[in-house]
């Protein structure tokens, strides 16, 4: 009975896929371009839904996707083109189908977006102000890099966003010492851009700071008249760094300070210095006290 029951079902299911039916499926289809010229910057689209008539053995080749030709999609105006409507398929669709008949395009429209594959050669560099330094020490260019540019490839809207010099990965330690190196080269958008170089060897010197300091004549801003100032926690002083190389350009007569008595704090008597000018090629300056305690009596 179980024998009879399989031929019986077989002759059934043979018979009824010899039968011509009309119903949706879901068709690949692929894009033609030139892959030198050309980059998608995102995912095409692989399939579209469209409504056929034919054998039912020919239908369910198509449903289970076996030895199916796609569509072959080339699109003139790329890639200044974006989307197709459905029925501009239908001629590749229509040529791609075997023993099945196109009645239409249920697939509304089809989007995409490619642009110009391009190449963009950039020299590399080091932001060497955002190094991580100990304090009491200081940076010392130049900066010297091997290979000292980077070449990507990518679609051109993206690299046109790169900056240029660019910039190379900082190192992670705080530094003391002279640093020599690898540093890498990260960037975004990797699934699209690719660069021939990962990293780079990077040397620069790192030294200790000078520490001085200059005692400083503050200038008075908005006192009243008729009165004298007294500092009863001075002298003021001028606390400042700079780079051994420098020592002779830095010119500590420069430095100038300002007590504003509109910043004149009653409570204790305080005023918070403020830096008027300072020296070329100094760095870390520190006015002290931080807050200058005053007198006034008249004169």
């Amino acid at each position: 009975m179980l024998l009879c029951f399989l031929t019986a079902a077989t002759f059934w299911l043979l018979n009824a896929l010899n039968k011509n039916y009309t119903t949706q499926v879901s068709y690949p289809i692929e894009f033609k371009y030139d892959h030198k010229a050309l980059v998608p910057v995102k995912p095409l689209p692989e399939e579209v839904m469209i409504n056929v008539t034919g054998k039912g053995w020919k239908l369910l080749q198509k449903n289970l996707l076996f030895n199916v030709k796609p569509a072959e999609l080339s699109i003139r105006g790329l890639p200044y083109v974006k989307r197709l409507p459905g029925t501009a398929l239908r001629p590749a669709i229509s040529g791609a189908l075997d023993g099945l008949s196109l009645n239409f395009v249920i697939t509304d429209t089809v989007s995409f977006d490619f642009d110009r594959l391009v190449r963009r050669k950039l020299p590399l560099t080091l932001d060497s102000t955002q190094l991580k330094l100990e304090a009491g020490y200081g940076f010392v260019g130049p900066v010297k890099v091997r290979p000292d540019s980077v070449t990507f490839t990518g679609p051109e809207q993206i690299l046109n966003l790169f900056p240029s010099p660019y910039p190379l990965s900082l190192p992670t330690d705080v530094l003391k010492a002279p640093f020599k190196g690898e540093l890498p080269l990260t960037y975004d958008f990797t699934t699209l851009v690719k660069a021939d170089v990962s990293e780079a060897e990077v040397q620069f010197g790192v030294v200790p700071l000078e520490r001085k300091e200059v005692t400083v004549q503050p200038v008075l801003q908005n006192f009243p008249p008729g009165l004298l100032l007294r500092v009863l926690n001075g002298p003021i002083t001028v606390q400042y760094s700079f780079l051994p190389k420098n020592q002779e350009l830095v010119q500590p007569e420069l430095f100038q300070v300002a007590l504003d008595y509109l910043k004149f704090n009653a409570t204790d008597s305080t005023i918070a210095p403020v830096m008027l000018q300072r020296s070329p090629k100094t760095r870390n300056i520190t006015v002290l006290p931080g807050r200058v305690k005053i007198s006034l009596t008249p004169q």
